[in-house]
């Protein structure tokens, strides 16, 4: 199969027509036959097929194994059966594994990076905003995993008398359900602290973007990790996600909020724990000190990266009147200079939508808003000139309730400009969305950006940057809001997660109850004076 791969092409955002050559490898070259039979080997399949398509060019990419339910429970007794001996390795030395791939990612990111980018339709840059989240996970719990699961001790009821420990102790087999838009950070990157923490993974990648969570499971084995620790399945989201959800022992899923709500009612049903990402419609605050270049520059990352098909990504933008007019004169024109391509090589500035479906959404979105008032500043055409999904970087003006675009999670190219006059509306107007996953404040003062950023309703706020400050913190703490989720990835809570808690307690010499000649009157007055005591010297 030879296809538009072949040179790449490379367009100007506000052009029909591709104006630059960019790459030289095809699809061929990088998709082999024994590539693909090399990573389905480790998919648990009994039969049937799927194909998987490339996005630049909407033609067939690859035919992957199907898993069924009967598999999926197969799957799980493997992994039961390899995470035991896999949580009986010391925390110190399964992190040692997670360091060995982190030079393993950076090394061979030249081949992850291909895939990415045929599977999901990237431009190369924002590809690789996966292999640095994916890189910095694996250092971060690579480094601090053993201290996060070491045993702490505790205050006993008895100072002294009683030793108490608190045990950190392995889930068991967790189940994980990863989207297609990021395929090596949110299969492998949400993993890796559950593997540091003793589990072991049963995996259901979208079937679309396959290929490259399998690349990072061959990658880690490489590094260490025993081979049956970490399952795959694959097949449609109705039929083996559910699957999934019904044998874990904890259920990390990524994907629409109607979906995790679907996921977290079964998973409670079961009484298992879950962390759900879910969707959002992200705000951006320009305030009336904000340097409008910077924050132009801020607003191109935020809104087109991943073409917006990224859950943090900004969908609203919020600008004081007073900057208003040089904002939004800046902000169109580094859209409206944006390259769009389909090269497996560095130089577009945005790529492709993934799918119909998006597509479909990103037009109709745009469309209605049109139709009903709104104004098409930049963009807000598809674009099969440069491939069957893409669709320019889009900026609207005059949206308003009940336009669809106004409230709905687009998860597209498209960003709808808002005017305030005071911080105050700007916060509720932010704060208007039943999502709360992600914003971002841009101010020449940091303590008034940090003071904004506490009063708005989102699990990761970033100060002078649009997403990449906070989800690149990774010893901070990363998830969403109301509609937007429950839990959070990365920090403590990110490996904790993946871990029971249980209390280790030690009574020594004085037993809890009437001894040594008291009758039960004598010892609840020596207990109530103990606790009187204990509360005077401020004892926790």
């Amino acid at each position: 199969m030879t296809d538009t791969l072949d040179t790449g092409t490379v367009a100007d955002g506000n052009s029909r027509n591709p104006v630059a050559p960019a790459g030289t490898r095809t699809a061929d070259d990088v998709v082999t036959p024994e590539l693909v039979a090399r990573l389905t080997r480790a998919v648990v399949s009994s039969g049937g097929s799927a194909d998987s398509h490339a996005p630049f060019t909407g033609r067939k990419l690859a035919g992957l194994p199907i898993s069924t339910p009967e598999d999926v429970a197969e799957a799980f007794e493997r992994a039961r059966t390899a995470q035991r001996a896999w949580a009986a390795v010391p925390a110190r030395r399964r992190a040692a594994v997670l360091l060995r791939f982190h030079d393993l990612v950076l090394a061979r990111q030249s081949e992850i990076l291909d895939l990415i980018q045929l599977e999901t339709g990237k431009a190369r840059l924002h590809a690789h905003e996966e292999i640095q989240a994916v890189a910095v996970a694996a250092r971060h719990y690579g480094r601090t995993a053993p201290a996060y699961l070491r045993s702490k001790p505790h205050t006993g009821v008895l100072p002294v008398l009683t030793k108490v420990t608190e045990l950190r102790v392995p889930r068991g087999v967790i189940g994980q359900i990863v989207p297609w838009n990021y395929p090596f950070e949110l299969s492998v990157g949400d993993a890796l602290p559950a593997f540091a923490a003793g589990n072991a993974v049963v995996m259901k990648p979208d079937t679309e973007t396959a290929l490259t969570a399998l690349l990072a499971r061959e990658l880690l084995i490489e590094a260490g990790l025993p081979a049956d620790v970490w399952q795959v399945v694959l097949g449609e989201g109705p039929v083996v996600g559910p699957a999934v959800v019904a044998h874990a022992d904890y259920v990390a899923f990524t994907g629409s909020t109607r979906t995790g709500r679907e996921v977290a009612q079964a998973a409670a049903a079961r009484l298992v724990g879950c962390s759900l990402e879910l969707g959002g419609k992200n705000a951006m605050l320009v305030l009336r000190d904000a340097d409008v270049e910077k924050a132009a520059a801020g607003a191109v990352r935020g809104c087109f990266s991943s073409a917006g098909q990224l859950c943090i990504s900004i969908e609203r933008l919020y600008v004081h009147r007073s900057v208003a007019d040089a904002f939004v004169d800046r902000f169109v024109a580094r859209t409206k200079a944006l390259r769009l391509g389909t090269a497996l090589a560095y130089g577009a500035d945005m790529g492709s939508l993934v799918s119909e479906r998006q597509l479909e959404t990103v037009t109709r979105h745009v469309t209605e808003a049109a139709a009903k008032g709104a104004t098409v500043l930049a963009g807000g055409r598809h674009r099969p000139d440069v491939g069957p999904l893409f669709y320019e970087p889009t900026i609207l003006d005059g949206v308003e309730a009940p336009m669809a675009v106004c409230t709905e999670e687009t998860f597209g190219p498209v960003v709808s400009v808002h005017r305030f006059d005071d911080e105050d509306e700007a916060i509720r107007l932010a704060n208007a969305t039943p999502y709360g996953l992600n914003a971002s404040v841009w101010t020449a003062d940091g303590r008034c950006g940090r003071a904004v950023a506490a009063r708005l309703r989102a699990g990761t706020v970033n100060v002078n940057e649009a997403y990449a400050a906070g989800y690149g913190s990774a010893q901070a703490p990363m998830g969403g809001m109301k509609d937007s989720g429950l839990g959070r990835r990365h920090g403590a809570e990110g490996i904790l997660k993946y871990t029971e808690a249980q209390t280790v307690a030690h009574q020594r010499i004085v037993p809890l109850g009437p001894s040594f000649g008291l009758d039960d009157a004598q010892y609840a007055r020596l207990m109530t004076g103990g606790l009187r005591v204990l509360k005077a010297i401020r004892l926790r």
